[in-house]
């Protein structure tokens, strides 16, 4: 599986909204963002900066990044921006050498030395001494370091976001991490809001598996059960008739919540009785062919190692036992059958009763 450039725009501008970044500058390609105390937690790594804001407690200063989902086309884009004429505001006709003069020309003008002052240096320094950065002592042991570049009110780091980037891999993490449980209700709509009565919605425990089959060979399975808590009725593919309504994490206005008939333990107790059930009628003909390869291998190993534990001397058919018996295990872990299933993200969700 792969995601191309907009794909991986789409989860991480979701993760920036979804922890309340300010977004500075946006667009198809990429986006300039000051990251919320709470990405800043997750993405940055400063545990030290961390905790002395919480023993100080100290107003928190967040970094900034500018992620790039698509490195090509923007750089492309830069530099048909940069080889661009610069063209003045108000149509005025100026000539080449006014249109890019600095706005600090007036200033540094204004803090140059008259003629005839001390040290003649036309930027102050002794004489003798060089103010060039390629020749100070710093330059010299470390080399130049040049300047990064800074927009914005402080400075903003460029990152290459695509897919198989670290990056990309610790936005997922964290969301995941954060996104294990949540708890969200079904956006009622304006009309609701005018109604005189109030609407019932139904509680539901929604808790997403994840299926491994493993031997040497491995396939995965999601699948995503609800359980009411109320009737206690299952709904084997909750995903789909979550993904075709409007959630959000705040209670709405003009609703109420039909009390609950299950506990979330019982009802999660139900959906893995569910869960093993459905796994039970699956077809595990590939479990006895990975056994079939798994005493084959065995085989292999111990007509190997007949001979060489004949070794007479002891101490060398010790250390022949230890290494037959190592291996043994190690073909056993690769083509035993497993199944392990646990859970990938869970939440209570409180829906319209239908």
């Amino acid at each position: 599986m792969t995601l191309n450039a907009q794909e991986v725009r789409r989860h991480v501008m979701d993760y920036l909204e979804a922890t309340g970044c300010t977004v500075i500058e946006v667009s198809p390609l990429h986006v300039t963002v000051k990251l919320s105390p709470r990405a800043d937690r997750m993405l940055t790594d400063r545990p030290y900066y961390w905790g002395f804001v919480e023993r100080t407690g100290a107003e928190p200063e967040t970094l900034s990044f500018t992620f790039v989902f698509d490195p090509e086309q923007y750089d492309h884009a830069a530099a048909q921006a940069a080889a661009a004429p610069a063209r003045p505001r108000g149509g005025m006709n100026l000539p080449p050498a006014a249109a890019v003069q600095p706005v600090s020309t007036e200033m540094e003008a204004a803090s140059e030395p008259a003629e005839g002052a001390i040290g003649g240096s036309p930027n102050g320094a002794p004489p003798g001494v060089s103010t060039d950065p390629q020749d100070s002592i710093l330059a010299r042991y470390f080399g130049i370091v040049p300047a990064l570049p800074r927009l914005g009110p402080g400075l903003i780091r460029r990152e290459d976001v695509t897919y198989g980037s670290k990056r990309l891999k610790q936005i997922w993490h964290a969301a995941r991490d954060e996104g294990k449980c949540l708890q969200l209700f079904e956006d009622p709509g304006s009309r609701q809001r005018m109604t005189l009565f109030s609407a019932a919605y139904e509680p539901w425990l929604g808790v997403c598996y994840k299926v491994e089959m493993t031997c040497d060979l491995k396939r995965e399975e999601l699948h995503f059960l609800g359980i009411s808590l109320t009737t206690g009725r299952i709904v084997p593919d909750f995903g789909t008739r979550l993904g075709s309504l409007e959630l959000t994490p705040r209670l709405p206005e003009n609703i109420h919540i039909q009390p609950y008939e299950l506990t979330v333990s019982g009802g999660a107790d139900r959906l893995e009785s569910y869960l093993t059930e459905q796994l039970a009628g699956l077809d595990y003909s590939w479990a006895e062919e990975a056994r079939e390869r798994l005493r084959l291998e065995l085989s292999i190993v111990d007509l190997y190692y007949s001979e060489l534990l004949k070794e007479p001397d002891e101490e060398k058919k010790q250390a022949i036992e230890e290494q037959y018996n190592a291996r043994r295990t190690e073909t056993a872990w690769q083509y035993e059958p497993q199944i392990a299933v646990s859970a990938v993200t869970y939440g209570l969700f409180h829906l319209r009763s239908s």
